[in-house]
């Protein structure tokens, strides 16, 4: 395999993660410092240097989200990953051969995808870019909606709530895991305004580290599509 491409401005480091008996390779930013913006992109996006480099770390929530869909019925859906940041479900879901679409609206998302999926030998996948208050028909209407951690500021239950309805099936699931943030509370009273049925559960396991994972599994569902709560266990 060759070398890595460069990412100038950036420092990276390379972490090996093990995921359904699978390594996982992955390329992040070496630490919540990393901010280069030479042509303005995090200012016109509205984004601040200390959220900037946020993106670009594996999160405790999103292992937990990939080891929550390595058995989750994904035959002939159409999956989203919202906020994907590293895309580390999106990589798990791609080596189970799913129809994928990650997305986010940090500039860098797409770079660090495209170079994760060629660290792991996996085929392209379809990524979108843009914010989730956009009216974006082009993206089309999914079966099954994924993303963790993705409710830490106190506009995005009604924003997001509003985003997944527009691009979701009549028959829907949508699967968030949560570090038990503020806004949860908010985001199932919107989603239940929309006409959605909601559960969850502790997420009972623990992070690579051997910590307790503190949050929550929340599930949403319409049509015929019946609930379900996931048993989760330590991360392997």
């Amino acid at each position: 395999m060759t070398a890595p491409p460069a990412l100038p401005g950036y420092q990276v480091k390379f972490e090996t993660m093990k995921l359904g008996g699978q390594n996982y390779r992955i390329r992040s930013l070496l630490d919540r410092q990393q901010f280069f913006d030479p042509d303005g992109s995090a200012e016109r996006a509205g984004v601040s240097s200390a959220s900037w480099p946020l993106f670009g770390l594996v999160w405790p929530s999103s292992r937990i989200l990939a080891g929550a869909i390595q058995t989750f019925a994904i035959a002939g859906k159409r999956i989203l990953e919202i906020g994907c940041g590293l895309a580390l479900s999106s990589l798990v879901m791609r080596r189970r051969g799913a129809d994928i679409t990650a997305s986010d609206c940090h500039p860098l998302a797409a770079a660090f995808l495209v170079e994760n999926l060629r660290l792991n030998q996996l085929a392209p996948i379809r990524f979108q870019t843009g914010s989730w208050a956009d009216n974006d028909p082009a993206l089309g209407k999914f079966d099954l909606i994924i993303g963790s951690d993705v409710l830490y500021e106190r506009d995005q239950p009604d924003i997001l709530s509003r985003f997944i309805d527009r691009h979701s099936s009549p028959e829907v699931e949508i699967l968030i895991v949560d570090p038990d943030r503020c806004n949860r509370a908010r985001f199932n009273r919107d989603m239940a305004d929309l006409g959605y049925a909601h559960s969850e559960q502790r997420a009972e396991t623990r992070q690579s580290s051997g910590e307790p994972y503190k949050g929550r599994i929340l599930s949403y569902r319409r049509g015929g599509v019946p609930g379900r709560l996931l048993a989760l266990g330590a991360e392997k």
